[in-house]
């Protein structure tokens, strides 16, 4: 299918990062509140608007579809929606459906997530210690993400995990977790910790782990290749040459991966965030559900959003402060 979402930098819009609901069963410091205040259920989109808004996105040369929340699996009937948006992967338009998880769900959806079509899987996990792990997750329990891990490993689904660099935290931690991926085959990405939202005393420039000095140590230890592979998104990659494992960087702050974008953002309220690090966006709910059986409106409106879509975000640690803050919660956003 040839791309229709052109943005005003000649890049063509082929991935769609979709939260399905702000409501997690975590309380990840860097991400929510403890004591959060969440959307009013009458202003998210119902899954048959989800299904809705996905498809139209689709038609227009969307290609990959990526499901995020909040924690997506905690939504009431989550998996009717993975259902449908199987038959865009069977008619071939969509090529890929995936999804970003905390894991403590996946023991319990792994085989459906599996038949909807669902072959990659990203895991959030930034210890391997449960003590450090309940603290950072505030609500969390290690074992419950580790056998949904194992779940979706036997299910078929390759797991990728994600963990979020934070100072004074995982540093020590840093070989364990790349042996620990190696010896389960598991690729590996690490993340800057991105300033995003009132979290109260979270000390933003204080947890912030540069992923250069990441990789500084693995080359210490380890001999390093960079990889010329891209994903279409703004990981960098590596191949560690004594273990044969990937491993990427995503530094939204100590280098800026914005010149490849190719992806939007859009809320479970039907918000369609350009960037993740600015605060333009555009109410396609509006749209939608003022036209429910013409999606004309829906996909005029989704045209204008992307040629407001920026050149780039402006994330800056560099003068001690979070400079390019944005205002709302990485659960609101969906990542």
């Amino acid at each position: 299918m040839t791309p229709q979402l052109i943005d005003p930098f000649a890049r063509a819009i082929t991935y769609l990062r979709v939260s399905v609901t702000d409501r997690c069963d975590f309380r990840c410091v860097y991400c929510m509140a403890e004591n959060m205040t969440f959307l009013p259920k009458k202003e998210l989109l119902t899954l048959e608007e989800l299904d809705r808004m996905c498809s139209a996105f689709i038609g227009l040369g969307v290609e990959k579809l990526r499901i995020t929340g909040g924690e997506p699996l905690v939504r009431k009937g989550i998996m009717s929606f993975f259902e449908s948006m199987s038959r865009h992967l069977d008619s071939g338009a969509l090529k890929e459906l995936t999804l970003t998880t905390n894991g403590s769900q996946l023991e319990r959806f792994a085989d459906q997530l599996y038949a909807a079509g669902v072959r990659r899987v990203n895991v959030s996990l930034d210890t391997l210690d449960e003590e450090k792990f309940a603290r950072v997750t505030r609500w969390g329990r290690l074992p419950q993400v580790l056998r949904g891990i194992d779940a979706a490993q036997k299910a078929g689904m390759r797991v990728k995990i994600n963990v979020v660099a934070l100072k004074g935290f995982n540093e020590d931690e840093l070989f364990d977790i790349v042996r620990w991926c190696a010896e389960r085959d598991m690729d590996l990405t690490f993340i800057e910790v991105m300033p995003m939202g009132d979290l109260g005393n979270e000390d933003r420039v204080g947890q912030f782990w540069s992923v250069k000095d990441v990789r500084d140590e693995l080359e210490a230890e380890y001999t390093v290749t960079d990889l010329v592979e891209r994903s279409g998104g703004p990981a960098r990659y590596v191949r560690l040459e004594e273990s044969g494992q990937k491993i990427g960087f995503i530094t939204p702050l100590s280098h800026n991966f914005c010149e490849s974008c190719n992806r939007v953002r859009m809320t479970c309220t039907g918000e369609l965030y350009m960037c993740l690090g600015q605060e333009d966006r555009a109410d396609l709910r509006e749209a939608l559900r003022a036209h429910p059986g013409d999606d004309g409106p829906l996909i005029e409106a989704i045209h204008k959003a992307i040629g407001l879509k920026p050149k780039g975000h402006d994330f800056d640690y560099s003068r001690q402060r979070a400079d390019g803050q944005v205002s709302r919660h990485m659960s609101h956003t969906g990542g």
